[in-house]
């Protein structure tokens, strides 16, 4: 029995088959399924198995839930939004991020508001994702909303919290006393930097609070035999502990769906709006100063001025902070509404029309006090960025679905047509008459006037359009087909590859159904399942395969000067999307009468045609470098999920999950007939200053990840470090160069377990979700920059800068990028504990519903890492996934946050 559903809305559904553990519906592409016809890799988590607390967002609802799924949310910074990989890597150029349908719109995963979600469905493989073309290559991650029911009274429920957070582990430098103990001890500083001013100066604990955040959500559901409606609002304000790190959200979603003649016609809907606010005033660069400054120093002067000196990258944090002011906002508006036919009983038909639009104002006016005042003559200094983006979503869809005998036949064809605007306009000035006009009188400033100023902005569209079909077949409840193709055209490729065939097929096996597992009424499920599907990876830029030209500079003509355009891309008349082939085979089984299941997946990933830039000759092209499809991946893992109620009586309830998964990936090729490099190999990643050098290496046959540089392998009696050269010698750092750099490790974890408990007693429940990560090393760049006890190095740094290293004596050499700081990052959470308790209320009461609850996040880190937080970035912005397990210096501390809180219903 397959039931189409409308905006991926909650339906009243009889089930026909035996086993209620098969008849749960899931969500797939465009439609439902049940989930013992499903054939494809697909989890589906319901909102009683959802992680409970102060979630960030929609992702962190089903954090450590699904086998394959990685999820983490590295930053403590109240802005922040969840990372998401699934599956490894499967490109260069195309990040993780997986494609996000709400209620079957695209959209965002802080879009929603986590307390209006029902369920979450991942489809995973490529047979589940190719009939979305090349939005499906990261998998899918489909929500559905909470919905009202035919003839279900008004029901309101309120759901809200107050929470409190701390910085998890704060870096152990300096403080005042530390650094007079060492004077007193006879270490000389000789920077600038380190002299003795008198204070005592927490420069973190000025910069840092406890924060508090709380989340209020209000919604009303009901409906009649022919009318549901749905409304729900929400407020978060989100404390960071960082002054200046706020994260207020407003959220609005209404929904009403009706049914006519006879059920035959039905109508849906749906709106959402949303303002989110955030303080712009914060940057990381002052987390960075905080850590690195003289603890002796004060904040301020003995005239109540901030106290600043004149050195280089050495500015007072606080006062960066505090004269910084500035906001974003954003508004988001989604409208969508359907209409779906059914002339038949066995034929659906369905015309969706939806519309996005999201507006941002972006801001900040650093003050006649700051420090770009007070060190550089800014005068007061003002940026202003304004974008507008718009998405028109129109989907065509006719389902047909029969049953003949023990024939059960579903066909699904459809269209698609999606077109995206982007613009937005940016303004900085500088040097104004009064702070008072902050950054909404940009033209106020005087460096206008001397045309010191700037102003750029850009307006681009792309179109997506698809055709698409799907049939599934179930013969006897038994054997199972589904077939999928999506032909596809995007605006963004080339003009002879605008076009692409995306297929999709899987099989299944119901093995239990069988005639020789009659005898065997222990097992209820065992389903073998096989699949193969094509997905594409788009570009981000619409305008990638065209020729670009810039203004930039200009030259005298005829007395006049003239502005210089110049080329800054290659016309690529062959790029193509980005193809991804992947097999996957797996088995379901569930025995005991539900009690014990699981399932069991094997994949294989390659990844053809990936995108790079490549150097090219000038002339003939007019850009040295043009991005072209020269590259292969491969990437394969395993998953296996177990479910398991070891205990069930009347008072008493053990419900346990255990989630596994590898993965392991590696370069194919890194060169075509038409492109190629100079070596099979290139560098990435970046330390930045003062060490300046690259961190990872790309090559053919290693995975994506891996760390490259020196190997360090001793100490000298003088500090300096001795490492191994390309001879396997033992030499001194600085007599090495790049021939002498090998592999340290790699940064993406090979390893993902997740445990998830859920215990109920009487009245009580308790959830207690641990995950950890293993098989990988962190680059921790605090130590590599703040570990080292050189007398020449000019700012504060950490206590164990003088401790002995290999057991010898105090580091003393330039900061460098060795071995010593590739550390293991293995790590076991235990992530998310709640304990909850619901009252006992009659049935005549005006609450239907009382639940209070307490939880904590991060509540314990079982690592023998030295970092902060064992759990890091998934990628940079910069280099993306190339440069995996680095944890920067100025990363936003991990919090640890502890929630109380109330579920109502009346």
């Amino acid at each position: 029995q397959e039931i189409p559903v409308g905006n991926g809305g909650k339906k009243d559904i009889t089930m026909q088959d035996d086993s209620e553990l098969m008849d749960e519906v899931v969500v797939i592409g465009y439609g439902t399924q049940r989930k013992g016809d499903v054939t494809s890799a697909i989890s589906s988590v319901k909102s009683e198995s959802f992680v409970k607390g102060a979630v960030t967002d929609a992702g962190q609802l089903i954090q450590g839930k699904v086998a394959g799924l990685n999820i983490s949310l590295p930053s403590g910074d109240p802005t922040g939004n969840t990372q998401i990989m699934l599956r490894g890597i499967s490109s260069l150029k195309g990040g993780t991020s997986p494609l996000v349908l709400v209620d079957g719109v695209p959209g965002s995963l802080n879009t929603v508001a986590p307390e209006d979600v029902e369920s979450i469905d991942v489809l995973k493989d490529g047979s589940a994702t190719a009939i979305y073309g090349t939005r499906g290559t990261n998998g899918v991650i489909i929500i559905t909303t909470k919905q009202s029911r035919k003839e279900m009274a008004p029901t309101i429920d309120y759901n809200g919290y107050v929470s409190v957070s701390n910085i998890l582990n704060r870096p152990d430098f300096m403080d005042a006393d530390d650094l007079r103990q060492k004077w007193n001890e006879g270490y000389t500083f000789n920077g600038a930097n380190l002299k003795d001013f008198g204070a005592n100066t927490d420069w973190l604990g000025e910069l840092t609070r406890t924060a508090v955040s709380h989340s209020h959500n209000l919604s009303l559901r009901g409906g009649s035999k022919n009318t549901n409606y749905t409304a729900s609002i929400n407020y978060t304000n989100r404390q960071g502990t960082f002054i200046k790190t706020d994260f207020e959200a407003i959220n609005g979603r209404m929904d009403i769906t009706h049914s006519m003649y006879d059920n035959k016609l039905t109508a849906n809907v749906s709106t959402f709006v949303s303002q989110h606010t955030m303080p712009r005033s914060w940057n990381t660069y002052a987390y960075r100063q905080a850590l690195i400054h003289n603890p002796t120093e004060p904040v301020k002067d003995e005239n109540g001025d901030w106290f600043e000196r004149d050195l280089y990258f050495y500015d007072n944090p606080v006062s960066y902070i505090r004269e910084t002011i500035g906001e974003m906002k954003r508004k988001n508006i989604r409208f969508n509404g359907s209409l779906t036919f059914r002339p038949i009983e066995s034929l659906t038909l369905k015309a969706m029309y939806a519309r996005r639009s999201t507006t941002s104002t972006d801001g900040y006016y650093q003050t006649k006090k700051h420090v770009s005042t007070t060190k550089s003559g800014r005068n007061g200094y003002a940026y202003r960025y304004d974008s507008d983006f718009d998405n028109n979503l129109i989907e065509l869809t006719a389902n047909f679905q029969k049953a003949f005998g023990k024939h059960n036949v579903s066909v699904l064809i459809g269209y698609n047509y999606e077109d995206n605007t982007n613009s937005n306009l940016s303004m900085s000035n500088y040097d104004f008459p009064t702070d008072a006009y902050s950054y909404n009188k940009m033209e106020a400033g005087m460096a206008l006037k001397r045309g010191e100023a700037s102003m750029t902005s850009y307006k681009n569209s792309d179109k997506l359009i698809g055709l698409f079909t799907r049939v599934s077949y179930n013969f006897n409840d038994r054997y199972l087909l589904m077939a999928s193709l999506r032909h596809e055209g995007s605006s963004k490729f080339g003009k002879d590859h605008k076009w692409g065939n995306f297929p999709g097929i899987s099989l299944g096996w119901r093995i239990n159904r069988e005639n020789f597992m009659k005898n065997v009424n222990w097992m209820d499920n065992l389903k073998l399942r096989v699949g193969y599907g094509v997905t594409g990876i788009n570009v981000a830029d619409p305008y990638t395969s065209l020729s670009s030209l810039n203004y930039n500079g200009a030259f005298l003509y005829n007395g006049t000067w003239v502005k210089a355009l110049e080329t800054i891309r290659n016309n690529n008349a062959d790029l193509r999307w980005e193809k991804k082939h992947e097999f996957n085979v797996g088995l379901d089984w569930d025995v005991l009468g539900g009690r014990l299941g699981g399932t069991v997946d094997y994949y294989i990933r390659r990844t053809k045609d990936a995108l790079w830039d490549y150097e090219v000759p000038v002339p003939p092209y007019m850009y040295p470098t043009m991005l072209a499809n020269a590259s292969e991946m491969e990437n394969k893992g395993l998953e296996i999920l177990i479910r398991a109620t070891p205990i069930q009586t009347e008072k008493f309830t053990w419900n346990t999950n255990v989630s596994y998964s590898t993965n392991s990936n590696k370069v194919v090729a890194l060169s075509s007939e038409k492109f190629s490099m100079d070596q099979d190999y290139f560098y990435t990643g970046y330390t930045g200053e003062p060490i300046q050098t690259t961190t990872h290496i790309v090559q053919v046959g290693k995975p994506i990840g891996t760390f490259y540089g020196l190997k360090s392998v001793d100490i000298t009696d003088d500090g300096l470090w001795l490492v191994e050269n390309k001879k396997g010698e033992h030499v001194l750092a600085e007599e090495t160069d790049a021939t002498d750099w090998q592999v340290l490790g790699n940064g993406i974890p090979k390893h993902y377990l997740n445990w998830n408990n859920t215990f109920n007693f009487f009245n009580f429940d308790l959830s207690i979700n641990m995950r950890g990560a293993f098989g990988f090393q962190i680059l921790n760049y605090q130590r590599m920059y703040y570990e080292n006890a050189k007398p020449e190095i000019q700012y504060n740094r950490l206590n164990s800068a003088f401790d002995k290293v290999y057991g010898k004596t105090q580091l003393k050499d330039d900061q460098r990028y060795v071995s010593y700081y590739v550390e293991d990052g293995d790590y076991w959470k235990i992530d998310n504990v709640t304990l909850g308790y619901t009252f006992k209320l009659s049935k005549q009461h005006i609450i239907k519903n009382l639940r209070i609850y307490a939880s904590v996040l991060n509540l314990a880190t079982i690592t023998g890492y030295k970092g902060m937080d064992p759990e890091v970035p998934l990628s940079s912005n910069t280099y993306g996934l190339l440069d995996a397990g680095t944890d920067n210096r100025d990363k936003y501390p991990t919090n640890r946050t502890y929630t109380f809180g109330v579920n109502l219903t009346f």
